[in-house]
């Protein structure tokens, strides 16, 4: 995996990250109810083109609840700026991307994409695994404010809530 950001983004728990986000069965999964549904409210409520529910896997971010990225269905974990929100249990915020030295050689900041504005919080098990996160992305840079952040925080907890719902709902069809 080709890392573009010049920081390790791979977490010393990643292997064990990665079979608690395993044991879900969430990812390759169909794209719309719920998840769709927060990825939705949170490009309404920030007012950004682009909002996404995102799971890392080993080698790429894999989106369950995408809204202005329609069609594409994953990204290679090394480019996903997901990959850096997931190293942290605070925000990840990059008001103006062009700002950020770990970010301008990143190929959907440097590039034809033009991101430059991102915020994310990581969606956190309850033993404290961040299998991916809950981002809002812009081509224009923005202010980010302490209640904006509260939101999102709270986006990801219904995210965490409703992958558990998800997981208990496989459990009781394996039981039928």
């Amino acid at each position: 995996m080709k890392n573009t950001f010049g920081v390790e983004i791979i977490p010393e728990n990643d292997a064990e990250r990665i079979q608690k986000l395993h044991n879900y069965h969430i990812l390759d999964t169909e794209t719309e109810g719920p998840f769709k549904h927060i990825a939705e409210l949170a490009a309404h409520v920030f007012k950004v083109p682009i909002a996404l529910v995102s799971f890392v896997d080993a080698e790429r971010v894999w989106f369950k609840g995408n809204v202005g990225m329609e069609g594409v269905s994953e990204v290679d974990r090394g480019v996903s700026l997901c990959s850096l929100a997931i190293l942290r249990p605070e925000a990840t915020v990059f008001e103006d991307t062009l700002l950020e030295p770990c970010l301008l050689t990143n190929p959907l900041v440097a590039g034809e994409f033009g991101l430059r504005f991102y915020a994310a919080v990581p969606i956190t098990t309850y033993d404290g695994f961040h299998l991916g996160s809950v981002c809002i992305v812009d081509k224009a840079p923005r202010t980010f404010s302490a209640d904006d952040q509260l939101t999102l925080e709270y986006m990801a907890k219904l995210v965490m809530d409703e992958l558990d719902l998800w997981k208990c709902r496989l459990y009781v069809q394996a039981l039928n």
